[in-house]
């Protein structure tokens, strides 16, 4: 079969992770960027590079990117220099000196907790054997006169021990010598394996960048800070979706598509500033758009951007075209929006949300298989229709501690039986556009890949609530704006960005894990205090006020819910 007869897939990846960093005071409050780098970011790397004719799209948040940047010269200048680390647990991972006081052991335990309980810490005996008595410890606090050093050394090293990858428990030989130590770890071998992991945060980005050099990967970006672009300009577009859906008290977001235009901008030349050169696409945060964001995507460039599979359902429908039909009558094509002046993949939630979802508790060879089944029904309803491209977009990070080993199985026979399969070709979204007809689309429903609306993000009180303390604090900012000297506009701006980030909303209110929902709203409550403290004003008392609580129970141990494991 010619390459023209195979079916399109593009496998698109999004790597990000909000500011966990206290931009004022430089601590970081969570260790999710370094942790998943070391796990995730590498792996999916590895998992590229051991497949050369596997193809891929690759998104970075530019502030995920700048993280990562400044963990590796953080970890660097210790090694080298002696300088502090300013993320408390991973400084806690080399500190000859671990807290004395209860309170504080106790944080250290729970935080080295904090990993997916049967793949994570329960793959290794070792771990696990310590991982029960201090969970143990947990609810008997007395007991904690009696835990002496090596039991929280040994417990920070197998916590970080767990958290690498999978591509990397395998091929370092430093890490296999720590995993046959089991315990009894010295000072020495937390250096060692902090050594490894400097290495790690300082070769990922470099790792990417060559993928893309020879090909292989085609690296696109998100918005500065990873905002709701189609919110920033309006709040009204949600009523898109949701007609009924209460708003802010606030009646738009003061100076919205101005700041739009900067986090546009700003990940551009970010991201030039990494890799040397201009992305052709975005996956705009959460796949969150409307004409009037791509509007100005276009405007600054870009060729190509995505959402979700109901965003264009809905916009279909509101056109009175049919789609209650197969997919491949609507779903599997390229559209150029009206009035946009850009072109728009939109991707299959289903066989997406059976990556991120399901497959996870299935053996991998039966999982891809099952998925290339999926691929070769539609390549058989598409026969002789070379325009169809079947787009799969989803997190990088997020589903793979819910598989065994980090999905390593899984995802090397992905990408192994998906680049010799005869009837599909990996590809990437540019590539799509050299050869793929585009089709109108004359109306697009403001949504995203969650649920084709924006609910996540707006609509409910505490959601509402957000977004009217961010709207006090631009007003607050746009005030001081006029008297403060170069140097402090430029960080109280880039604070501002931190805070008009979309993952602080997605936690805000619902039925999300209290635990999360507690991190999100401290954290965003701290960001918007550094902001007014930035600026010189007073911050509102309501900031030293909690005003949202989760209610719900992680999946399988993590972090989200079914329907939101796909992205993020």
């Amino acid at each position: 079969m010619s390459d023209e007869a195979r079916l399109k897939l593009v496998l698109c990846w999004h790597m990000h992770q909000p500011q966990y960093r206290d931009m004022v005071s430089g601590t970081s409050h969570l260790p999710w960027t370094y942790l998943h780098t070391i796990k995730d970011y590498v792996d999916m790397a590895a998992h590229l590079e051991a497949v050369p004719a596997a193809r891929a799209v690759v998104n970075f948040a530019p502030l995920l990117l700048e993280q990562i940047e400044d963990y590796a010269r953080q970890v660097d200048g210790f090694l080298t220099n002696s300088l502090p680390i300013r993320d408390p647990l991973l400084a806690a991972l080399v500190s000859p000196a671990l807290p004395l006081s209860d309170e504080q052991r106790m944080t250290l335990i729970k935080d080295c907790l904090r990993a997916n309980e049967s793949r994570v810490i329960g793959r290794f005996p070792a771990y696990r054997r310590i991982a029960d008595m201090a969970a143990w410890v947990l609810p008997h606090p007395e007991a904690m006169r009696y835990l002496n050093n090596q039991f929280l050394t040994d417990l920070l090293v197998w916590y970080h021990l767990a958290w690498l990858g999978e591509t990397v428990r395998r091929g370092d030989l430093r890490v296999k010598r720590l995993l046959d130590k089991t315990s009894g770890y010295t000072l020495h071998d937390r250096r060692e394996l902090l050594t490894v992991i400097g290495e790690l945060l300082s070769n990922v980005i470099p790792r990417y960048a060559n993928l893309a050099s020879r090909g292989q990967v085609e690296l696109s970006v998100t918005p500065y800070a990873h905002p709701i672009l189609p919110l920033l300009l309006d709040f009204k577009c949600a009523h898109d979706a949701m007609p009924k859906a209460p708003l802010p008290l606030l009646q738009q977001y003061p100076g919205g598509e101005e700041r739009a235009r900067w986090h546009i901008r700003e990940g551009i030349e970010t991201f030039r500033r990494y890799f040397g050169f201009v992305p052709a696409g975005c996956w705009p945060s959460e796949g969150a758009v409307s004409t009037a964001s791509l509007k100005l995507l276009a405007e600054a460039g870009f060729r190509w951007a995505a959402s979700g599979e109901s965003v264009l359902h809905n916009s279909l429908a509101h056109s009175g075209a049919k789609t209650d039909g197969a997919k491949d009558t609507w779903l599997y094509q390229v559209y150029s929006v009206a009035d946009s002046g850009i072109n728009c993949f939109f991707r299959d939630d289903g066989l997406s949300d059976q990556i991120g979802f399901n497959y996870a508790t299935w053996h991998a060879d039966d999982a891809v298989s099952n998925f290339l089944n999926h691929l070769e029904e539609i390549a058989l309803r598409c026969s002789g229709h070379p325009e169809h491209v079947v787009s799969i977009i989803m997190d990088g990070e997020n589903a793979w501690e819910h598989y065994p080993e980090n999905a390593y199985y899984f995802l090397h026979a992905l990408y192994r039986r998906l680049s010799e399969h005869p009837k599909i070709e990996l590809t990437t979204f540019s590539d799509c556009l050299k050869t793929m007809p585009v089709k109108s689309l004359q109306t697009l429903i403001a949504g995203s890949w969650v649920y084709g609306t924006l609910s996540t993000w707006i609509g409910e009180p505490d959601k509402n609530r957000g977004w009217d303390m961010l709207g006090d604090a631009k007003l607050a900012f746009d005030a001081a704006a006029g008297r403060l000297d170069a140097a402090h506009l430029d960080r109280a701006t880039r604070q501002l960005a931190v805070c008009e980030g979309s993952d602080w909303f997605w936690w805000f209110g619902g039925d999300n894990p209290a635990a999360t929902v507690a991190d999100f709203e401290r954290l965003y409550r701290q960001h918007l205090t550094n902001l007014y403290q930035l600026i010189a004003a007073e911050p509102p008392e309501y900031l030293s006020q909690v005003f949202t609580h989760g209610g719900g129970a992680p999946v399988h141990g993590g972090a989200m819910r079914p329907g939101q494991l796909s992205s993020g």
